[in-house]
């Protein structure tokens, strides 16, 4: 899991990005705390070859799941 709680984009987008192209896994998640993150993160995923799907953690959190489409 990534963890970007507190960082602000594009520092997310940037860590998700690196993370594709240095394992190409499945899968990844993304922990966040900035909803403008969560989107960025999926449009990245998006243009990646990535399905992006969230869910609220708590009142502060979001966890991003990534998927290989």
């Amino acid at each position: 899991m990534i963890d970007a709680r507190g960082l602000s984009c594009p520092q997310p987008v940037i860590l998700i990005k690196n993370a594709v192209d240095k394992s190409h896994e499945a899968e990844y998640t993304l922990l966040t705390d900035n909803m403008a993150c969560v989107e960025n993160v999926s449009r990245y995923a998006k243009s990646a070859g990535y399905s992006a799907t969230f869910k609220k953690e708590n009142d502060e959190e979001f966890l991003v799941t990534l998927k290989k489409d």
